[in-house]
């Protein structure tokens, strides 16, 4: 999906893409284990510990249509949706909002603005 795109709006488009799908990879990782961060942060929202593996499969779930090109769009509307979500829970339990509620929407606009820069079908949606 790189035609017409100059380098450097492609690298950097593939840089901030990899900066948040390492940061989402981590985070999935983390709660497919069920390692002590991913159950503490969870029950802290308020969720069960059973849900935790589930949320960390669906996040491999989106990671994987966002990574595959002919099905990024998709991928990275799941992703808002996930995180509109994440924004939502921080926000109920009273997480500062800078630096917790806020931090979902940093990741989308890594991906969207990832997506972007090195797709040239967001770009029309983006114009339009």
């Amino acid at each position: 999906m790189s035609t017409d795109i100059p380098t450097e709006a492609l690298w950097t488009g593939r840089l901030l893409s990899g900066l948040a799908v390492l940061f989402l990879t981590f985070d999935a990782a983390v709660k497919v284990l069920k390692l002590g961060p991913a159950i503490e942060a969870t029950t802290q929202l308020g969720y069960p510990e059973t849900v935790i593996v589930t949320l960390g499969l669906i996040e491999i779930g989106g990671l994987i249509l966002y990574l595959i090109p002919r099905t990024s769009v998709l991928g990275v509307v799941l992703w808002t949706g996930y995180l509109g979500g994440a924004v939502a829970s921080h926000v109920r339990v009273g997480n500062p909002l800078f630096s917790h509620a806020l931090f979902p929407i940093y990741i989308a606009a890594l991906l969207w603005i990832g997506l972007g820069l090195r797709d040239r079908r967001v770009r029309g949606l983006l114009r339009a």
